[in-house]
């Protein structure tokens, strides 16, 4: 979080610095984050969506394109238990992880906008750009939360599955669509919705298959016992009968920000001459 705080803080000054003489916005990010995924397949907006906040930085390139920075911070949760469908249920997995994000995007507007100018105050948008996020899933045992990456619940490692540890820092590419407006003469709002595609099914630590539990114990040294329990917790009561089943449906997470961006003019750029116009 702390490298991820330092190169927006860059970014900003950066831009500051080089983009002296022309429009500079920066604020704060209010809204909520959520994950699709085999623990949420079809949750927009329901209840495992969390509050969260950050920060933007919009450089305006001209009245219909402009470019930022963003830093969201936010939580995403998924549970089985209260799913509508049987089978999840059965598989009765949970967990909760942040989702930490600094990702570059450009924004073009629909209709020509500038901050201040009563003529052009307000555009529906879109955005895309790329970047990166953190994560740390968890699962829940009583009343603890115990991070899942390091347990391997998959067998990763092992015999049963070569691969490697997924990584808790993981590329996106954001997306999405928003409503701006003039605020005042140096605020802006801004209402907007992004989803972002990922390259892991992990984000919520499943997605391949159920591993045999003795594989687990004699590669997981002192966390075997605690593997085992968070790699299957269905509610069969035959448990050697999952090994080798689907655990997850292998295919990436997604999630999501949105929310309402305030933010504010620091620079204000030169009026172009009539004859430009």
């Amino acid at each position: 979080m702390k490298k991820l705080i330092a190169l927006f803080l860059g970014a900003v000054l950066y831009t500051s610095s080089v983009f002296a003489q022309r429009n500079l916005e920066i604020g704060p990010f209010l809204g909520c984050s959520y994950y699709l995924g085999e623990l949420n397949p079809n949750g927009f907006f329901d209840q495992f969506t969390h509050i969260a906040a950050g920060a933007v930085c919009r450089y305006t390139l001209s009245n219909r394109l402009a470019v930022r920075a963003n830093l969201f911070f936010g939580e995403v949760s998924g549970d089985d238990s209260q799913s509508k469908s049987s089978s999840q249920r059965e598989r009765n997995l949970n967990f909760e992880s942040p989702i930490d994000e600094l990702s570059a995007q450009v924004e073009f507007n629909f209709l020509e906008y500038e901050l201040g100018d009563p003529k052009h105050s307000f555009s529906p948008y879109i955005f895309a750009g790329f970047g990166a996020f953190e994560m740390n899933p968890q699962g829940l045992v009583g009343t603890q939360w115990v991070a899942l990456q390091p347990l391997g619940t998959e067998g990763q490692g092992t015999s049963a599955n070569p691969n490697r540890p997924y990584a808790l820092v993981q590329p996106a590419i954001p997306f999405g669509i928003g409503i701006k407006a003039n605020f005042s003469k140096t605020i802006c709002i801004s209402l907007e919705w992004g989803m972002r595609k990922t390259f892991t099914g992990y984000i919520d630590d499943v997605s391949g298959t159920y591993v045999n539990p003795a594989i687990l114990l004699a590669n997981r040294g002192l966390n075997g016992a605690m593997a085992v329990t968070l790699a299957d917790r269905s509610l069969t009561a035959d448990k050697a009968s999952d090994i080798g089943e689907q655990r997850g449906n292998g295919k990436d997470d997604w999630y999501s920000f949105a929310g309402i961006v305030l933010s504010f003019r620091l620079r204000m750029h030169s009026k172009p001459c009539a004859s430009y116009n």
